[in-house]
């Protein structure tokens, strides 16, 4: 079958913040499928922005490692701002943990930046006909016990209560995730409870904690704000 006659009419965001890698992504698309229309973003907003703008995208292709993101804190966000839209991570990491996790977050499938086109195209396709796909180094590695049950109650998270999140991990107190957010300060603080409960933590502490497992970074440090 001629691969210009098939998968006309699909839409696509690419979310990179690297100009060279989405003219790239774009062309291997172009080559594959008929005329597809192509959003593109740079930044975890801009992301956002896109899919508010084009709701029945068939596949949002996102970078992790994007300004606003903060790693798998970001794929969460998307994937309870956007239950609808199926998401292909292509990211550079190669932790076979962090691949499996992309999954456990909602990804429908994780594509690593180094892998050739034509493997990058087959699972695009493969993504698109309803399978979730992982490279062969990350399908027989296991997530931790503890790890599965952060990545299945921050699922629970609102976006906005992800945002929040995020903020307090970057060592953020209540005053200042109020102004970013442009929000009341006790309007913060009732998404702090929440977040709490949601997560199970008893203090801010442990939720940043648990935010920081969610990172691709595992030795990344923990930023702890104190509490207002």
């Amino acid at each position: 079958m001629d691969p210009t006659n098939v998968g006309a009419g699909l839409s696509f965001v690419i979310a990179d913040d690297h100009p060279m890698v989405r003219d790239a992504l774009a062309s291997a698309l172009r080559s594959a499928f008929d005329a597809p229309a192509i959003g593109f973003a740079g930044s975890f907003t801009e992301t956002q922005a896109a899919l508010a703008a084009a709701p029945e995208t068939d596949l949002l292709i996102l970078d992790l490692d994007m300004p606003g993101m903060q790693g798998l804190s970001g794929l969460a966000a998307l994937r309870g701002a956007f239950p609808t839209i199926p998401i292909a991570i292509v990211s550079a990491t190669t932790n076979p943990a962090a691949m499996r996790q992309t999954i456990e977050m909602g990804a429908a499938g994780f594509i690593p930046k180094l892998a050739p086109s034509e493997r990058f195209l087959e699972v695009i396709r493969a993504i698109l006909d309803g399978v979730i796909w992982l490279p062969p180094e990350a399908r027989d590695q296991a997530l931790a016990a503890n790890d599965r049950d952060i990545a299945a109650k921050a699922a629970r998270l609102t976006p906005q209560q992800h945002r929040v999140l995020l903020l307090m991990a970057e060592g953020k107190p209540n005053k200042l995730i109020a102004y970013e957010m442009q929000i009341t300060e006790p309007t913060v603080k009732a998404h702090v409870t929440e977040i709490l409960r949601k997560l199970g933590a008893t203090s801010r502490t442990q939720a940043v904690i648990a935010a920081q497992r969610l990172s691709l970074d595992p030795v990344q440090k923990v930023a702890v704000a104190a509490e207002e």
